[in-house]
């Protein structure tokens, strides 16, 4: 072999790991040994490895305990198992687990180092894999679809997340529920020198403190009732990547000091632990919550806040970019086509004035169910009114506060009758009208809405 490959041999027997020493070296291979498999997850965790060779039958950590900490450190490292008292149950188990091979003791120098050879040539072809998939991602990285929206407030904030995605520093999304801040936490990533690394998320809204905490920091064999192998959390496993904290004012106190270090020593101690392991992620957090009023009602750490609210990012309220629900629309209904397989659907007049003119508060996720749910009930390729959800097409009726005089029109009065004198010469068509008005057709339909609510109150 031109290059030599490192090996870490784990076994509770100090004279097995002697004779593999010496044969391994011998062979070419660069040794590492851990006699027991506690030492051999404490060896696994502090650096990484070729390929691993492990008893199976060790007190306390078990061959299929070290066979699992090394897939969560690195997927592409082969383990191979050894054992004195092999069975076709066993040998089925520890494959089905993830082992590159299973050898029963007693075993020849040759066979075992054949083996060896094995694993290296498998190694390489996944590393080699790996590095094609990630060369063609960062050709790709320029075609990266950028997040829909043309509106000047939706654009700041594009342009602010691209500014920063080069960079590590933590970023916090703040908006309303369903405004779309994973998809920029997801653009963000994938602008980043960090994009052939994992994104990972959590909400931490969504989990009890205890289950949360061991998702988020991992936790250690015998910890609490059920952790019967260690377990890594998600700050390991999103090593090299990026961890997306969804709904972060929603951490209770106790695991907001956890984040807290996170964040301050780029460092986790799992749950039961005593030692802590590094962390190398980039973090972005999100809430739809007033972290600083939290903060003043004692729910919400001030130095978390500080340490989070490095780059702030705030998206705006669909019903403020209403600039963007044409394409928006678009966008959303080219989807459900795609995932159903059939053309497009379209919104015929009526259900488009009734989608503009609602204020969206579930923002871009009410928009997509709502238009889910009209396109699952039409069966042809026009989407009338009736098959949106009923409180967008139920119109609000407010007094009327224009036209109080005829003799002293006010502003309002005076255009909505150039307006309408426009719709007309167009002969109805609200786009060309739209045009010529030199107004966004989403500001026209609004308009146009609200006159036809004066009529109906005025009547």
């Amino acid at each position: 072999m031109s290059y030599k490959p490192s090996v870490l041999v784990v076994d509770d027997e100090s004279g097995i790991l002697d004779t593999l020493r010496i044969l391994l070296r011998n062979e070419g291979f660069e040794v590492a040994t851990a006699q027991g498999g506690k030492a051999g997850l404490e060896q696994i965790r502090s650096g990484a490895h070729d390929i691993i060779l492990s008893d199976v039958r060790m007190p306390q950590v078990s061959g299929l305990d070290i066979l699992t900490a090394a897939r969560e450190q690195d997927p592409m490292t082969p383990v191979i198992l050894m054992t004195a008292q092999a069975s076709l149950q066993s040998a089925i188990s520890a494959v089905n687990s993830g082992a590159f091979y299973y050898i029963q003791k007693p075993f020849s120098n040759d066979e075992l180092v054949a083996i060896l050879r094995r694993a290296c040539e498998y190694r390489a072809v996944k590393v080699e894999n790996t590095q094609l998939k990630q060369e063609i991602r960062r050709r790709d990285k320029t075609t990266i679809a950028r997040p829909i929206g043309k509106s000047k407030r939706f654009l700041d904030v594009l342009k602010l997340a691209e500014h920063v995605s080069p960079t590590d520093s933590t970023v916090l999304i703040q908006g309303e529920s369903g405004t779309g801040k994973e998809v920029i936490a997801r653009y963000i990533h994938n602008l980043s020198s960090r994009s052939d690394g994992p994104f990972l998320s959590i909400n931490c809204g969504a989990l009890p403190e205890n289950l949360l905490e061991s998702e988020l920091f991992g936790h250690v064999k015998g910890s609490f009732t059920g952790a019967v192998r260690d377990k890594q959390g998600l700050f390991a496993a999103a090593r090299g990547g990026s961890f997306f904290l969804d709904e972060v004012g929603e951490m209770p106190a106790s695991l907001q000091v956890k984040l807290l270090r996170v964040l301050q020593e780029r460092e986790a101690i799992p749950v039961g632990a005593t030692e802590a392991i590094p962390v190398d992620v980039r973090i972005i957090a999100a809430t739809n919550r007033e972290l600083e009023e939290e903060i003043r009602r004692g729910n919400f750490r001030s130095d978390l806040f500080y340490r989070l609210n490095v780059i702030a990012l705030n998206l705006p309220p669909l019903r403020e970019r209403r600039d963007d629900l044409l394409l928006l629309i678009e966008a959303l209904l080219q989807n459900l086509a795609s995932e159903t397989g059939t053309e497009p659907k379209a919104l015929a007049a009526e259900a488009l004035d009734a989608v503009m003119v609602y204020e969206w508060p579930g923002n871009v996720r009410e928009l997509e169910n709502a238009l889910e749910h009209a396109v699952v009930l039409t069966r042809g390729s026009l989407i009338e009114a009736a098959s949106l959800p009923e409180r967008i097409t139920k119109r609000r009726k407010e007094p009327l506060v224009a036209e109080r005089s005829y003799r002293n029109p006010t502003l309002e009065v005076i255009e909505r009758a150039y307006i309408m004198w426009v719709l007309q010469a167009e002969g109805g068509n609200k786009t060309r009208a739209a045009e010529v008005l030199g107004i966004d057709p989403s500001t026209l339909y609004r308009k146009l809405s609200r006159y036809e609510e004066q009529v109906e109150v005025k009547v």
